[in-house]
């Protein structure tokens, strides 16, 4: 089934445009991940030719939804190159957890110094473990170039709709997660700040009221903040992805 026939008449031009993109969330068109360049590119601060994995095959996608002219890419994000995966040298690896926080699709797994190793299926090659590494203990190899025998596809001609989804859909997945981590431990540094004020005295060295006071004014009025950037969080949180 060709990719643009997963869009939907009901969709926003921006879901229409990111429906179009890679999804490797590499961050090279100069966006934080690829719905950002879609918006981006709806209201154009962005340029079509600013996305290297989609290759030249991506331009043209966009430059028909968009009506725009089709541009060569632009060098300053990249090259349209062979689909790669990260490996990593087991033997050099530290376990520094740096490359699994860089991770966009939660592709690395591994423990705190303990080995770490790439879910090849879920690599979508976006190079951003490499700069992390504090041992360059990653390479990215071409998929498919075997020994260098066979010519290796670049672009949309090596990266399918299905993988498209699939990074897609992890990487909404992570980025929930790490929402709920980051609520989870709000929450928690306000009950702890909640539980000291409710019995200042016991949770002090000082004595004297007039310190104590200001003291309790102070927590107070970063519980108030904490509060405040919760709600704020709550209120933005994107909705749930449909199953």
């Amino acid at each position: 089934m060709p990719h643009a026939n997963r869009i939907r008449v009901n969709e926003s031009l921006t879901e229409r445009i990111d429906a179009l993109l890679p999804q490797t969330q590499c961050q090279r068109c100069g966006y934080p991940d690829c719905r950002s360049y879609a918006a981006a590119l709806e209201v154009g601060t962005a340029e079509i030719n600013q996305c290297p994995p989609g290759g030249q095959a991506g331009v043209e996608r966009l430059a028909a939804l968009l009506g725009r002219p089709a541009l060569p890419l632009n060098p300053a994000h990249g090259f349209e190159g062979p689909m790669t995966v990260a490996v990593i040298d087991e033997q050099w690896c530290i376990g520094c957890t740096l490359c699994l926080k860089a991770c966009p699709t939660d592709a690395i797994v591994g423990t705190h110094k303990r080995m770490h190793t790439v879910i090849e299926r879920y690599c979508t090659g976006c190079d951003l473990c490499l700069p992390v590494c504090p041992v360059d203990c990653i390479q990215m190899l071409a998929v498919g170039a075997a020994d260098g025998a066979q010519p290796v596809a670049t672009g949309w001609s090596a990266w399918s709709p299905a993988q498209a989804e699939q990074a897609r859909q992890r990487y909404t997945q992570r980025q929930q997660r790490l929402e709920r981590e980051a609520q989870a431990q709000q929450q928690r540094l306000i009950a702890k700040a909640e539980s000291k004020l409710a019995d200042l005295p016991s949770h002090s060295k000082h004595t004297d009221p007039a310190v104590l006071e200001r003291k309790r004014a102070l927590i107070e009025a970063a519980l108030a903040r904490a509060r405040a950037a919760q709600a704020a969080r709550s209120d933005s949180s994107p909705p749930q992805q449909l199953p």
